[in-house]
């Protein structure tokens, strides 16, 4: 193992037991001096780090890839508006809530489908828009 490290072939070193759960035991030799058993140690600790990087790598690229997934699920249930849309269903709100709570005619209340909530910093942002606006309006 000694020799294969010191050619730098590290999948011979592996494959004699550099990572093997018994390495202490398999690596002393009778004519190992302390430094070549700590460079087998040393590039032991090495090997192991690269591959924990390695694996910590790929959970994170399987977490962005799960994440990434669950975007594309949201956005795809999710309908899209227009502008024009979105400005005709806001005056039909604000129509509903001036005259009460009632369902737009020949369309049951069960069937309307829930318009999407904004996210809270949009809502914010539209709620200061708004208050600024009636300020404006007012004397």
């Amino acid at each position: 193992m000694a020799r294969a490290l010191a050619d730098d072939d590290l999948d011979r070193a592996i494959a004699l037991g550099l990572l093997a759960p018994d390495f202490d035991a398999a690596c002393v030799c009778a004519a190992c001096a302390p430094a070549c058993a700590q460079r087998g140690r040393d590039a032991r600790q090495a090997r192991l780090r690269a591959l924990a990087a390695r694996e910590r790598y790929r959970a994170r690229d399987r977490r962005l890839q799960r994440r990434a997934e669950e975007r594309t699920a949201q956005r795809a249930a999710a309908p899209v508006q227009t502008a024009a849309e979105t400005s005709a269903a806001d005056t039909a709100a604000d129509a509903t809530t001036a005259s009460g709570p009632t369902a737009p005619p020949n369309i049951p209340a069960a069937e309307t489908a829930p318009r999407p909530a904004l996210p809270s910093a949009a809502a914010a942002a539209l709620a200061r828009a708004k208050a600024k606006a009636a300020q404006r309006g007012t004397p």
